[in-house]
């Protein structure tokens, strides 16, 4: 009768021994997989800390552009012609520099060599930049002729750049019309400045 309580006390001794390695064997696998979970956790919290810098850092730079260039990034972003959408400088023909004259779309020598050195500048700089070409008016006339007319410069502009080597598909246009005057309208100098073409560069 004492060997069989024996046996029964080594059985029992083993079985909870058993169970006790079991339970750490069990704590040590949580441990170790709550482990891997906080690091994927700790990952993806610094994934959204730098997304979330990138965001504040774009947001910052679009605060920085005037009007017209930040409309103009916005745009190109949203057709997915820019990796970065970082605005680098902008050039502006107007009348009273490359005589944009009343109701002409037409390119003035001096304008011609304004805009051949410009595509100069875009060859010697040797990078893939998106161009957004923006015709205005004065507010002479109505308001559907301003906006054709603005249209005419833009691509105006447009094909003589094509003509000398900046691609066709890195160029787009838009016109504005009479709707965004940098000077009063109301004076013979203010429209000739409001008769211009804007060319946006962005990389």
């Amino acid at each position: 009768m004492r060997k069989h309580k024996s046996a029964a006390v080594a059985v029992l001794a083993l079985t909870a021994g058993a169970l006790t390695l079991g339970g750490c064997a069990t704590k040590g696998f949580v441990r170790e997989q709550v482990g891997v979970v906080d690091t994927k956790v700790d990952a993806t919290q610094t994934q959204v800390a730098q997304q979330q810098e990138q965001l504040t850092a774009h947001e910052t730079q679009l605060a920085q552009l005037d009007q017209t260039s930040r409309e103009a990034l916005e745009r190109a972003e949203a057709a997915g012609k820019l990796a970065e959408g970082k605005f680098l400088y902008s050039m502006v023909l107007s009348d009273d520099s490359v005589k944009f004259p009343l109701d002409v779309a037409q390119l003035s020598p001096e304008a011609q060599t304004r805009l051949t050195e410009f595509v100069d500048k875009l060859k010697s700089d040797n990078r893939n930049v998106y161009i957004e070409i923006q015709g205005h008016t004065d507010a002479t006339g109505a308001t559907a002729y301003n906006e054709r007319l603005g249209e005419e410069r833009a691509q105006t502009v447009r094909r003589f750049m094509n003509e000398h080597g900046v691609a066709l598909n890195r160029m787009a246009t838009i016109s504005y019309g009479e709707g965004q005057p940098v000077a009063p309208n109301d004076t013979r100098a203010g429209r000739a400045q409001n008769r211009r073409v804007v060319l946006v560069v962005l990389a």
